[in-house]
This record gives C-alpha cells, sequence and structure tokens, in this order.
C-alpha cells in the first residue's frame, strides 16, 4: 500500500481517468448525434483533452469516427497532446535533476 503515497501514482490515475473520460465523451457525443439527441459542447470535448485526455479524445476520435472532418478537432486535439508532452517533460527533467 505504500505506492498510495507515491505522487508518481496518483498522476498516473489521474491521467487514465481523465483520458477514459475523453475517450466516452467522444462515444457518448458521437452516439447523441445519431440519434439527433442533445450533444455534449465542443468546449467539453476540448476541455477533458486540455485537461490531460488528449489522447484518450483522440482514440475516441478514431474509434467512433466522430469529429474527424473538424480541422479544429483534427489539428487541435494532436496540438494539444504536443503542448502536454512538451510540458511534461520539461517538468520531468526539472524536477528529476537531469537538466543540469
Amino acid at each position: 500500500m505504500d505506492f498510495l503515497l507515491d505522487y508518481r501514482f496518483w498522476i498516473l490515475a489521474y491521467l487514465l481517468l481523465i483520458n477514459l473520460v475523453g475517450f466516452a465523451l467522444m462515444g457518448i457525443d458521437k452516439s447523441k448525434a445519431i440519434r439527433h439527441k442533445w450533444r455534449i459542447p465542443e468546449k467539453m470535448l476540448f476541455l477533458s483533452a486540455i485537461l490531460g485526455g488528449s489522447v484518450g479524445a483522440r482514440i475516441g476520435m478514431s474509434v467512433f469516427r466522430h469529429k474527424t472532418k473538424h480541422k479544429s478537432f483534427t489539428i487541435g486535439i494532436p496540438v494539444i497532446f504536443l503542448v502536454e508532452l512538451a510540458a511534461g517533460i520539461f517538468l520531468i527533467l526539472k524536477f528529476s535533476g537531469l537538466s543540469n
């Protein structure tokens, strides 16, 4: 149970959860679009990606074939991922002592 005290466990758990949320939101929105029901706002789809779920959102786009014709998503989601990746690498280097 010592792993519960490790911040890395909680970071990974958060990233897994937010990516599952991003994936699920794409699936739910696609289902609602097919049935002509109330839709999830695009702001919410982007918010889940910005909060760390860009990989899940991108996989959801492919699996559900959703938002694949919208430039804001086909370009925006990968750009969000690249920014998150760069920030993650920066933080790892800064706080691991490898940047010295």
